[in-house]
């Protein structure tokens, strides 16, 4: 099945439930999707790794809107991002926890030969293309520029 299929049964079965917090990040999810389809070249189709890549985008948004809210007091609308965060992330590959994320970056920092918080720049470039939607490059970073500075 699809995600937008998978979207669209779950939108009909929070409609039925009155569940207005999964509704609201399932709408977000579809609003996406509608738009990823009609980008010039998508060809009203989209493939897997375009779905991916803008729900990890989604999942960075809310992110970041959840440090702000929080900084500001706003528990409210922190509640609001935290709830679509958990609908989002239920799409998205299972993450990495830090101990696996630590030993893959530990693998390619010695693949790349790096030894310097100067390499950081080609140790990323791997690393990014490798832990692709399966962890997110905000910590990928923190981890390989705490690792160079060994």
């Amino acid at each position: 099945m699809s995600l937008e299929q998978q979207i669209m049964t779950e939108m009909k079965d929070a409609m039925k439930a009155r569940d207005e917090g999964l509704l609201r990040a399932l709408r977000a999810i579809k609003a996406e999707i509608i738009k990823a389809k009609t980008e010039p070249g998508a060809g009203g189709e989209i493939d897997e790794a375009t779905e991916q890549k803008f729900l990890q985008k989604m999942m960075k948004q809310r992110r970041d809107s959840l440090e702000i809210f929080e900084k500001q007091g706003r528990t409210d609308l922190a509640a609001k991002e935290k709830e679509e965060m958990a609908v989002i992330e239920k799409f998205l590959p299972k993450q990495l926890d830090a101990g696996e994320l630590k030993g893959i970056i530990e693998r390619i920092i010695s693949e790349t030969g790096a030894s310097s918080p100067a390499d950081m720049g080609k140790v990323m470039g791997v690393a990014s293309k490798q832990l692709a939607g399966l962890a997110d490059g905000k910590t990928i970073s923190n981890l390989v520029k705490e690792l160079l500075s060994k």
